[in-house]
């Protein structure tokens, strides 16, 4: 599993690189605030939506409140295939715009 800095994550949406970003955090932290390009898939239901990922480009990248859950979320999927990188300090870190709401 690979790792990035939120700071160049945000820097790589911000010149318009399509990138796959998953945020791991349950419905009521999504709300509170996210990346605009991420989608929601919380990790409590993260086995039961695998199947979505099929149509998602290579690598994913995980994002959650600090980086922990999305690095355990990393761990599994590497485990099933994918390529993925965990952003280290998740939201914490994040520099760029937050979007609040569903």
């Amino acid at each position: 599993m690979g790792e990035i800095m939120a700071s160049e994550l945000e820097t790589r949406l911000r010149e318009g690189e399509k990138l796959s970003v998953i945020d791991v955090r349950e419905p009521d932290e999504w709300e509170d605030g996210h990346i605009k390009e991420a989608i929601s898939i919380p990790m409590s239901v993260f086995v039961e939506r695998l199947g979505e990922l099929s149509d998602l480009e290579e690598p994913i990248y995980l994002v959650c409140r600090s980086g922990n859950r999305s690095g355990r979320v990393g761990d599994y999927l590497s485990t099933q295939g994918y390529e993925v990188v965990n952003v280290l300090g998740g939201m914490l870190s994040w520099p760029g715009e937050v979007v609040t709401g569903e």
